[in-house]
């Protein structure tokens, strides 16, 4: 941007006006760049640094731009050698003319001409009145809040830009090659020329800055950084911010100033930060969460914690809920006062009943058992194991007869002399044998088994003549085995009775009880039969 130099001899064609003159070029347009610009300062900048600082000399011929450093003689004036030629008359004549004519010229000007001065500036310049010429206005300062929408003010030659603050400008202020020099404020990289035939800034005038700043080794104002220097006052519990031409005394984070000091903020009495428990601390805060609950990734939210998932506290069954969870325990346990372990529940103290024999506790089970000769049915009943079906130590002249509980070989032949076998189980007493007109005329053995301690009365057993006689009667008693009175035969017919236990039995016991039957005829003939009943009472009651 800008048309000129800085310094030295103009190359150009046209003279850029004297600084401040209207006719210069106005403020250059305003910028948003995102990559590094390159432009370079406008004439007026060039302009402004032409009467120099050093000499202060004023406009002449020889600093005009565009004239070159030195006035050349006229062609009339002057010979090829420089050197003045002998005057003639005719040449004196012109040369009295010329100079008549150029005074009049010159008186003319001088009377119409105004005077001009240069006090007023270009827009973006204000005038110097130490310096003697306009100099440059920095908007970044004076103007507020310049730049909107987080952008950086950068400010140039009658002007500033508004430029991102990721932005980088290079100042060109001349074509050739030159070293760089970084200002540190915006980013802003400054190539100087280095021109040997440009004079060096005069040492001995010395400007003035404003409080805040100080001259640079350019001779400009820079702002002093208080807080590098360690020339602020603020307190040991603040922070120095620097700012343009001052600083700030501000509070860390987490404090807020009360007069002169900072005090800390309790974020916990403010909207509600933490979703269960806030806890202040020196200048921050944080969060807890109650138990079952844990802080998630942002530190403010409790979300609930899985404990069945993380290390299962529970001895059996686990389940989760909202902060908190529950154990269970498998069937055959229960909780232990501490709801956390399985206790064994011992299901055979809880009942007598809850087997027919004999429970036994497991853990977390039991089982019934049955005593020796049973087997269990349904998990808690005891049945009788029918060992004549299954096996069985009985021989070959011998039966096997079961009972509840066991069994016993009995002889298949059971007759004794006088008897003899005719049937099976019956035995009869010959009438050719003399003995035998004492004896009953025949005997039948039978079995039977109860359970024992079975209620009482109860019919146990049946006895009915096989053979009816006309005009006979039949009468029943219990011959023998009923010491102790544990029975009662009660006739039920003519020809039948009913054998009745009237005492509760208690096993394991064998009873033989004989059971006659006497008949007698019209004609006065009496005979008897006799039914030996072996009743087998097992050890159990069941």
């Amino acid at each position: 941007v800008g048309a000129g130099t800085a310094g030295g001899s103009v190359q150009g064609s046209e003279a850029p006006p004297p600084p401040g003159s209207p006719a210069g070029e106005g403020r250059p347009p305003r910028l948003a760049l995102t990559e590094k610009l390159l432009f370079r300062p406008k004439a007026c900048a060039a302009a402004r640094a032409l009467p120099g600082a050093a000499a202060g000399e004023r406009w002449g011929l020889d600093k005009i731009p565009g004239l070159g450093s030195t006035a050349k003689p006229h062609p009339l004036l002057a010979g090829a050698s420089g050197q003045r030629p002998a005057a003639s008359p005719r040449f004196t004549m012109l040369t009295a003319m010329f100079l008549a004519a150029l005074i009049l010229i010159t008186v003319h000007s001088q009377d119409t001409e105004e005077t001009i001065t240069y006090t007023q500036c270009t827009d973006g310049y204000e005038w110097d009145p130490v310096r003697q010429r306009c100099k440059d206005i920095d908007e970044c300062e004076i103007v507020p809040d310049a730049c909107k929408g987080g952008m950086k003010c950068v400010n140039h030659y009658g002007g500033y830009l508004c430029l991102p603050r990721t932005a980088q400008i290079i100042v060109n202020e001349r074509e050739e090659a030159a070293a760089e020099s970084t200002s540190g404020r915006n980013n802003v990289i400054r190539r100087t020329p280095a021109d040997p035939q440009r004079a060096p800034p005069n040492p001995t005038h010395q400007i003035q800055c404003a409080a805040g700043y100080e001259q640079s080794d350019h001779n400009v104002c820079q702002d002093i950084d208080e807080c590098a220097t360690g020339t602020h006052n603020c307190r040991a519990d603040q922070v120095c911010v620097n700012l343009r031409g001052s600083f700030s005394c501000q509070c860390p984070p987490g404090y807020q100033k009360r007069g002169e000091q900072c005090v800390d903020i309790d974020e916990c009495t403010l909207p509600p930060y933490c979703h269960h428990r806030c806890v202040n601390t020196p200048g921050s805060y944080y969060c807890q969460c109650n138990a079952g609950f844990q802080l998630a990734s942002n530190n403010h939210t409790c979300v609930d914690i899985n404990e069945c998932d993380a290390n299962n506290p529970c001895a059996q069954q686990c389940y989760n809920i909202l902060g908190s969870f529950i154990c269970q325990c498998n069937p055959g346990f229960e909780l232990s006062s501490d709801r956390i372990n399985c206790e064994d529940t011992d299901e055979c103290r809880t009942s007598s009943y809850i087997c027919q024999y004999q429970c036994v506790n497991e853990p977390g089970k039991f089982s019934c058992v049955c005593p020796e000769g049973y087997q269990v049915v349904g998990g808690r009943t005891c049945q009788d194991i029918n060992e004549c079906e299954t096996t069985n130590e009985c021989r070959e002249d011998e039966i096997c007869w079961n009972y509840h509980g066991g069994f016993r070989c009995y002889p298949r032949n059971p007759c004794q002399e006088p008897y003899v076998l005719t049937s099976e189980n019956r035995c009869v007493c010959p009438v050719s044998n003399a003995i035998c007109r004492e004896l009953p005329y025949s005997v039948v053995y039978k079995y039977m088994s109860i359970r024992s301690d079975r209620t009482v009365p109860s019919d146990i057993f049946q006895i009915q003549a096989t053979t009816i006689y006309p005009n006979t009667i039949n009468t029943f008693r219990i011959k023998s085995g009923n010491e102790n009175g544990e029975f009662y035969l009660r006739q039920t017919s003519a020809v039948s009775a009913m054998l009745v236990l009237v005492k509760s039995l208690s096993g394991p016991r064998e009873h033989i009880v004989d059971l006659e039957m006497l008949t007698v005829n019209s004609l006065n003939y009496r005979t008897s039969s006799v039914l030996r009943l072996t009743i087998i009472v097992g050890p159990y009651a069941f």
